[in-house]
């Protein structure tokens, strides 16, 4: 997705002129190009939308120095440049500011759920997660096994579970979200207070 987007920002900034006031005209090109890349990136189409028209309410009409001091030296500003910048600056207020904390349940075993493309890594993550979880925070961690369509994620959490000296709850019955629901109760039960479930890859087009 981050290789798509620069793609297009690449593009765009090569399409913009290096005029010192934005013209609608100037930015058009673009924002065109800068569509088809969140597109692309499967952006939902109304996040897309909305994105690219605070852009253009941020820089239309605005006067770009042309000359800007970094570090004491002073460089080069084109139009592009800055329309990129202000990409970048939307796409950071949209994600919001990083947060790498963790929040536990006041109440009750606290939940992760592991998602992701097929071979991304998640069931290995799940261990070295349940490993930082008990040594930098305390925890006692229940992992559990909801991968019900591939057999050896099932066998390799219990084999991280074993290493770890960690229970692993897997059932043969229901689908993902039924067994999601008992290791909970079964967590409970244990008095184990963090809940970490493995799930199944996703294809690319999912």
């Amino acid at each position: 997705m981050l290789e798509t987007l620069t793609k297009g920002f690449r593009a765009a900034r090569q399409r913009l002129s290096g005029e010192a006031q934005v013209q609608e005209s100037d930015i058009d090109d673009a924002l065109r190009e800068v569509r088809m890349s969140l597109l692309e990136a499967d952006v939902e189409f109304r996040v897309t939308k909305q994105f690219l028209a605070k852009v253009k309410e941020s820089v239309l009409g605005e006067t770009v120095k042309l000359k800007a001091k970094v570090r004491g030296r002073k460089q080069k500003v084109t139009v592009g440049e800055h329309f990129v910048k202000a990409c970048l600056d939307e796409l950071t207020a949209l994600m919001g500011e990083p947060d790498s904390s963790l929040s536990f349940a006041k109440k009750g075993p606290t939940c992760i759920m592991m998602a992701g493309l097929q071979g991304s890594g998640k069931t290995t993550t799940v261990g070295k997660l349940a490993r930082f979880l008990a040594t930098q925070h305390k925890k006692k961690p229940l992992l559990v096994a909801a991968d019900v369509y591939r057999p050896a994620a099932i066998e390799q959490l219990k084999v991280l579970g074993r290493q770890l000296d960690m229970p692993v709850y897997s059932d043969d019955s229901g689908g993902p979200p039924a067994i999601a629901e008992r290791a909970y109760k079964e967590a409970m039960t244990r008095g184990r207070d963090v809940v970490i479930i493995d799930t199944a890859g996703r294809l690319a087009i999912d």
